[in-house]
This record gives structure tokens, sequence and C-alpha cells, in this order.
């Protein structure tokens, strides 16, 4: 998905679309995730987005794994506090969420990663850690998109690769981990395998009952799932009962005593209707679909993967007027009128539009915390990469006060709440300057800063354009002289400044005092 209306990055907080709840801040978790005894949704690719894990959370899952996201996707992605929708959102430099949560999941919502090498996967679980209940490893993904990078299916051939990973994850993050295998061609081998994998120290593991070459309309193994319950000590989470046993809550325990596992894992059963994790039992498909598309409005989803998700539910109804509506539909709002549900949409989206006026309106309220009609303004950035290695603006500027015998410079720094970005003021010789442009860091903010004034100034500021590169030159200086004289306390102050540049008169006459 891309971002839209509910996808601009704000401060954090969390939207209500009834206004039931207060807005709320995204707290650090420190509950551990319990394997014993629980109804799981199964990560799904497509599938398990957050209107599907939201919806099957309020039928009665336990805990809830989000689809399989690749390591390599994930670490370029940056994390994004998304206040209109209430949201943390990771955002791929193309702007397409990769992966969405939110404080109503929070204790519950397993994040599942597709990977090979164990830091990267470690870079990617600290990068999730903090907004997620745990962390999974698939290695049981037989499609071609997962093993061909090593992933999914392809670890089970590896078990020294397993063992790096998942010790590496053990170790490395806070969060408790699991992994999600396929049973080996041997009763054997899998017991051999699991006890390897129970020997890294994750909290549980997840088997998919069948074999990586075995399709869902083959029985699911319940006694190598059983065998292996017997085998280690660590919970055992069964999977792949939807063809054989589940259709309703009942049969959750019903496979649960089959495999002798600690709990079950639903995937295809829960696809087609979420509300299998209902203990009074399911609800009507229709009323299902409402409410799943009351999530997928509420948290900007995109229409194609919501379209998806119903398509998925429907099943042999695509051939009604219904389904052949919702094949047709090229738009989150055609979907709602499909269900009729077109005034719920309208509402909604003008409800997030209005969030998001408001937030915008209290950002400049923000930045205008900065305006001032003295402070002198430019859009400029610092690009470490057209300056000498440990030479910066802030170093000119700092040495250009000391030869003018003025007091060093003043930052300061304010940090805008929604995108986490820093804009910064310095103070020299009583006249502010800044950029008008906010940077990722401190630092780099501080160095607009001083580019900036530098600039308004007419200071030379140390690029390697420049033709004369003063503190270049006297640093070259300085480590000559280390080296013949083995002096290391030589100042930059003791050496000869370059021409004394022109100094605006308001700000000459500010600093005689």
């Amino acid at each position: 998905m891309r971002r839209g209306i509910g996808q601009r990055a704000h401060a954090q907080g969390n939207l209500n679309v009834e206004s039931r709840e207060p807005a709320i801040q995204m707290t650090v978790n420190t509950t551990s995730l319990c394997f014993q005894n629980k109804a799981i949704l199964a990560p799904m690719v497509r599938v398990g987005t957050l209107p599907m894990r939201l919806l099957a959370l309020d039928y009665g899952a336990d805990i809830v794994y989000c689809e399989e996201l690749i390591d390599i996707k994930m670490v370029q992605c940056k994390r994004i506090v998304n206040e209109v929708l209430g949201t943390v959102d990771f955002v791929a430099p193309n702007e397409r969420v990769v992966f969405r949560t939110c404080e109503k999941e929070k204790d519950s919502v397993v994040f599942q990663m597709g990977t090979a090498d164990a830091e990267r996967a470690l870079a990617v679980a600290k990068l999730v850690e903090n907004d997620v209940a745990g962390i999974d490893v698939n290695m049981g993904c037989p499609k071609e998109y997962s093993t061909k990078g090593g992933m999914g299916a392809a670890l089970l051939s590896h078990p020294d690769k397993i063992e790096s990973i998942l010790t590496t994850l053990v170790k490395g993050v806070c969060k408790p981990v699991t992994c999600k295998i396929r049973i080996l061609p041997t009763k054997e081998e899998t017991i051999s395998l699991v006890k390897r994998i129970e020997g890294t120290g994750v909290a549980a593991i997840a088997v998919h009952g069948r074999k990586k070459e075995e399709r869902p309309q083959h029985s699911v193994h319940c006694d190598v799932i059983k065998a292996i319950s017997e085998t280690v000590s660590i919970p055992v989470i069964a999977n792949g009962g939807s063809h054989d046993f589940i259709k309703e809550h009942s049969d959750i325990e019903a496979f649960r005593q089959a495999t002798g596992a600690s709990s079950v894992m639903v995937a295809r059963a829960a696809m087609w209707n979420p509300s299998v994790f209902r203990k009074e039992g399911p609800c009507l498909l229709k009323d299902v679909m409402r409410e799943y598309i009351k999530y997928a409005v509420r948290y900007d989803n995109h229409y194609t993967n919501t379209k998806y998700c119903l398509c998925q539910m429907l099943r042999e109804q695509l051939e009604n007027a219904q389904g052949k509506k919702l094949h047709a539909a090229q738009s989150m709002q055609e979907i709602c009128e499909v269900f009729e549900m077109g005034s719920f949409y309208e509402e909604t989206t003008a409800l997030l539009e209005g969030k998001k006026v408001s937030l915008e309106a209290k950002d400049q309220s923000e930045e205008d915390q900065i305006e001032d009609a003295g402070v002198i303004k430019m859009a400029v950035r610092f690009d470490k990469r057209e300056y000498p290695p440990q030479i910066t603006p802030k170093m000119h500027l700092l040495e250009w006060c000391r030869k003018e015998k003025l007091p060093q410079p003043v930052y300061e720094t304010i940090e805008r709440p929604r995108d986490r970005l820093f804009c910064s003021v310095v103070t020299v010789a009583e006249q502010k300057y800044s950029s008008t442009l906010w940077e990722k860091s401190k630092k780099l903010a501080e160095q607009a800063a001083a580019v900036a004034c530098l600039r308004a100034l007419g200071l030379p500021e140390g690029k390697l354009t420049e033709e004369a590169n003063h503190l270049g030159n006297k640093r070259k200086r300085q480590d000559q002289e280390v080296l013949n004289n083995g002096d290391h306390g030589i100042s930059l102050e003791t050496e000869a400044s370059c021409k004394k540049p022109h100094f605006p008169p308001e700000v000459c006459n500010s600093s005689v005092s």
C-alpha cells in the first residue's frame, strides 16, 4: 500500500473513528507473550494485514501473526508514527507502507519475517521489536518467492543456518522469538531438527504438519506433530488443520487434542471466515465482511488488498451478482458501495481528512515557534560528501567567532513530532540564522544552520569546491607540526586566520558590547 490520506506521518497518537477512546501514545510492551493454549491467526501472504489481524482479535484469536515480510525490504524502511490513523507505519523509500500496526494489537501481534541471514534478521527485529509482541522466522513457506532467496522451506535443508539465525535473534532482542517449519521427509529427521531449534532458546515452534512438497489437499500428519510435542519442552503450535479439521471454534480444540500440541494456528479457515475464532460460533459471512471493510477503511488499507481478502471470503459466491461487482471494483469507495456501505466510507474518510487538516494546523503552529522576524533563513542542507573529512561548517563558524573574539555560536534545535525531523537556529553576535529545510538528525540540523549563517555572512564554509580551505590547510599544518615536534597541544586559534570577511553592519554593531 502507498501513503494516502491516512498515511501522513504525525506525532504519536491514536485516532478512533467512532471517538470512543481518547488519543493515546504507543507504549513499550513489557508483557511476555505466552504460547500455551492459544488460538492463533497464522501468517498468510496478502491476508495477514492489519484489518484481518484486528478482526481476528475481535472474534477471539489470542495471537495474530502478520504476513511474511522480507528482511531486505524491511531494513530499508523508516518507522513513522501516523497520528491520523493512530498507527505505526514502516515505510519503504518509495513511500509504500510495508508493515502497519497499532496499539490495539501490540500485545498480540507477532512479526514474521523471511530471512536467510542472521545479521539482517537481527536488524529487522530490532527495528520492529518495540511495536510488536514477538518475532517469528518463516522456515516453512514452499513458494518460490521465498525459497529462491534461501528463505522459507529452503532453510530446512540448512540446520546450521537455522541455528545461527534463531540464536542471534534470541540473544539480540527482548521479545520472544519463534519459528514456523514444515515437517521433513521422515519423522526422525523432523525430530532431530526441532531439538536443534529448541536449543537456540526460542519461545515456541509452529509446525505445519505437511512436507514442503505437499499441498492443502494432502492430509495433515498429526502423528508427526504429536511426536514433536512429546519430544520438546517448549510449546508446539499445530498448523495445517483447516482442510481436515477446522470449520468452527470447537474444531480448534479437536485439532489440538489430535496433535498433542500446546496451541493451534489457523490459516485458511480463518481466511474464509475469521469468526472461526468465536467461541459462540461463526457469524454470518455478510456481517463478517462488513466488519472487515470497516477496519480496511479506518486504517486506509489499500483497496487491492481489501478486495483480495474479501474475494477469499466469498469463494464460491464470487460468481453471484455481488461477487461480480466486487471483482469489478477499482477503489475502496466502489468496494463499500458493493456492500451498501457508501455512507460509512464518506463519513469515515471525511473524519480522517478533518483529522489530517487539524494536525497540519498544529504542525504549522509548532513550526511558527521558530518563525521570527529576526531570523535570517535560507533553504540549505548539509551534505558531508561536499566537505573534507573532519571539517564541518560548525567548525568553520566556531573558529571564525574565536578569531573575531565573539561568543561561541549557540544552537537551539527543535524536533517536529509528526516525522521526527529537526530544525536548528544558531545565534552569532545576537543574530539568528536557520535553514528552512528540516533534517533527519539534530547534528545535521545544526550543520545546516551553520551553513546558513556562513553563507549569510559571506564566509567560507570549507566545501571541497572552494579554492581555499582555511581549516583544512590549518589542519594539515598542525598534523605536520605534530609529526615534527610531537606536540599535541597546538590549537587552531594559534594559527593565522583567513582573510577577514565582510560582516553586515547590523551584526557588527550588535557584536560590539
